[in-house]
């Protein structure tokens, strides 16, 4: 071999070798996740909504990851999930590591100052939120309560877990519609609620999405175990018209006021979110892998195989709603405060 042509064949094999390893390379975030495992802890009890939406995610998203960590659902229940989202703020890594899922409402209680909020909502990075369905309260149908009318006139024992959607709304109904709600704190989620008022402990939940009752209790709505007295968004769901919305009941335009700022959470859903201070090449990759899995083939045949309804919200707009909710007029958001008041 000439000598000219021992330096071609030299150069070829070193461009060769060059654009293999540069083919080979992995991105930064890749590097990261790969070989490790990513917890996505949920702020209730098994079997109820959050924990059976949180499950469907963790079960898909990990292969659109980089680096196609493994993805490990674990319950932290407690305070109405304060106590999965106070771990999430102060203690769990702040690498990406840790994924979450807790009650649409903190944001909104923190905005009207309620002092169980040990975190900032605002600094959580959201990644998505599976479900944007509004939500309800539902009495069991051996109560004698089939409208709001009704429960202004007898007393209705109400499950709630702790200062989120399920004590709110009844406390809020009380005071501005003159309903009747007897408000039971202490329940670590909303499976437990059911199962009391299957056993007539009690006869009412105060918050359940209407997504959640379609996927986890589809043989109540059939069978009219319960009454759905009302719902709360912005805007009617397609499938239940002959519920009335919550903003729709004010009675004046101050009240409408505060009965928006209650409904807007809806939106929030059953956010799935990640610890402050990750880097935002994680958090961007984080994001776009749930946008990846809301479009997944399998993912959608198991949501259609468990029933459950699919409105996805991207982590983007998760954020913004939460700013926006924070910046609530004080004049709205401390009449809203003195209503739902302290836990008791």
């Amino acid at each position: 071999m000439t000598l000219r042509k021992a330096l071609l064949a030299g150069l070829a094999g070193l461009i060769g070798g060059l654009m293999s390893q540069s083919a080979g390379a992995q991105s930064p975030v890749e590097a990261f996740y790969k070989g490790k495992q990513i917890d996505l802890i949920i702020g209730y009890t098994p079997g109820g909504g959050y924990d059976t939406y949180a499950r469907l995610v963790a079960r898909h998203i990990g292969q659109f990851i980089p680096g196609n960590p493994s993805i490990v659902a674990r319950n932290m229940p407690g305070g109405g999930s304060r106590v999965a989202a106070g771990y999430m703020f102060r203690i769990a890594p702040k690498d990406g590591t840790v994924l979450a899922t807790a009650d649409q409402s903190l944001a909104l209680q923190q905005a009207v100052g309620d002092k169980t909020i040990q975190f900032d909502t605002t600094k959580f990075n959201y990644i998505g939120n599976p479900s944007a369905e509004n939500n309800t309260t539902a009495v069991w149908s051996t109560s004698g309560i089939k409208t709001i009318e009704d429960a202004t006139k007898k007393e209705v024992p109400t499950g709630a877990t702790g200062g989120s959607t399920s004590s709110q709304y009844p406390k809020v109904m009380n005071a501005l519609l003159g309903t009747k709600f007897k408000i039971i704190l202490g329940y670590p989620g909303g499976n437990d609620i059911n199962l009391a008022m299957e056993k007539g402990e009690v006869a009412a939940r105060g918050s359940n999405s209407w997504a959640s009752w379609k996927s986890t209790r589809p043989d109540w709505l059939e069978n009219k175990k319960i009454n759905i007295l009302v719902q709360i968004g912005l805007k009617k769901a397609h499938d239940l018209q002959d519920v009335p919305l919550l903003i729709d009941l004010a009675k004046n335009d101050a009240d409408r006021a505060v009965l928006r700022l209650l409904s807007a959470p809806a939106t929030i859903g059953r956010p799935i979110f990640t610890t402050p201070d990750v880097p935002a090449e994680r958090v961007a990759a984080l994001r776009e892998a749930f946008e990846k899995t809301m479009k997944d083939p399998g993912f959608l045949e198991d949501a259609a195989k468990a029933r459950m309804d699919l409105d996805p919200v991207s982590g983007e707009e998760l954020q913004k709603i939460v700013t926006e909710i924070m910046a609530t007029p004080k004049q709205t958001a401390d009449r809203l405060s003195s209503i739902i008041g302290e836990l008791q």
